[in-house]
This record gives C-alpha cells, sequence and structure tokens, in this order.
C-alpha cells in the first residue's frame, strides 16, 4: 500500500498492530480519527494514555480495575466463599453478562500451554492456593475454554487444589470442544454455569 504521507503511513502501521485489525481497516480508523474534531481525538488519546498508565490489577483476583480492590471483590453482596476461576478479564465480563454469577473471581492470566512456553509458575495460580489456604472458601469453578490448554490447566488445577476440602466444579460442556467463552452466547454460558457439575465426575 502506498501511502502520501509518511505521518500517515505511521499511524496506519501503529493501528495494525491491534488483533484483527488488517491493513485497510486501520487505513479506514486513521482516516476516520483525521477528520473528526481535534477535541475528540484528544479525548480519544488521552484515554488511551489513562488506561495505560492508570489501570491497575486486583491484588485479590487479578482482574483488571480502577483500584487495588475491584468492585466485584469489594462487593458486600457477592459470596467471597464462591470462585470462579478464568482465564483472562474478557471472561469475567461475559460471565457476568449473563447475571446468574453472584460470587467472585480469580484470573489465571493465561492457560498452561507447554507449546507456547506458558508453565504453571507464569500464571496466578499460587495465589489461587493462598485464598484457599486462608479459608471461607466452599466452592471453585474452574469456567476455563473447552480447549486442549484448557483442559490441562483445569487438570493441573485440581490436582493442586483437592486436597483443600472444597468442592471442584466445572462448567457444564453445552460449550463445544475448541470453544472460547469470550465468544459463547450468554444464555449458553449462564446455563452452563448454573448446570456445573463436581470435576471427579467429569473424569470418571
Amino acid at each position: 500500500m502506498n501511502f502520501s504521507s509518511k505521518l500517515l503511513e505511521q499511524a496506519v502501521i501503529e493501528f495494525g498492530r491491534l488483533p484483527g485489525v488488517g491493513q485497510k481497516t486501520a487505513l479506514r480508523l486513521v482516516l476516520h480519527l483525521l477528520k473528526q474534531p481535534e477535541t475528540d481525538v484528544v479525548r480519544f488519546t488521552e484515554a488511551l494514555n489513562r488506561l495505560k498508565q492508570e489501570i491497575r490489577y486486583c491484588t485479590t483476583c487479578h482482574n483488571i480495575a480502577d483500584h487495588t480492590i475491584c468492585e466485584i471483590c469489594a462487593s458486600h453482596k457477592r459470596d467471597k466463599g464462591l470462585i470462579c476461576v478464568v482465564e483472562d478479564t474478557r471472561d469475567v465480563m461475559a460471565i457476568e453478562n449473563t447475571n446468574q454469577y453472584q460470587g467472585v473471581y480469580h484470573v489465571l492470566g493465561g492457560l498452561i500451554s507447554p507449546m507456547d512456553g506458558v508453565g504453571p509458575s507464569d500464571l496466578q495460580i499460587e495465589s489461587l492456593v493462598s485464598r484457599l489456604a486462608a479459608g471461607g472458601v466452599h466452592e471453585i469453578i474452574l469456567a476455563l475454554s473447552a480447549t486442549m490448554e484448557g483442559d490441562t490447566t483445569i487438570f493441573y488445577l485440581y490436582k493442586k487444589l483437592k486436597d483443600f476440602g472444597v468442592q471442584i466444579s466445572t462448567i457444564a460442556r453445552g460449550i463445544a470442544f475448541g470453544g472460547e467463552l469470550e465468544y459463547v452466547d450468554e444464555v449458553t454460558l449462564g446455563r452452563s454455569i448454573a448446570t456445573r457439575v463436581p470435576y471427579e465426575r467429569s473424569i470418571a
């Protein structure tokens, strides 16, 4: 693609670094911004700068937050004894959109994937163990994607947590193998959480 301006080209290159954004889409986005009032563009860039500079991660569950403790962990309406373990923040948002879960979360920050060089020590697993060791937890829901990496992570977590004497559940497999939670419709995801099953039964 030939550009009439180096500034335009550089902006398109940067937008093209975003996941799922090809060069043509990046060009459309950049040209759209050029047509907007300067105040709108400044507001846009300031929002991105604040996001990078001020975003926090909850010290309890590792979800993205505005403060050291996220709103979910801080809420008195949530069942602190029910922890839903997910891969990342997108999964928290997907589950919250079902309006069928009133517990809290634990964000692993990824899945075990030896092929990608991601091992247990790269994830927020030890902090999950610490939460259980502190007491007060009655159930862990392993709500991970129905993929090889998700199943590997679930099996590892089960071995790590089973001796704490809490119920360990997995979401019902209304989700096709290979499916990721963020792309599952809200009804199916909500039903999968509501009809969760003990993990021991799924490997029996």
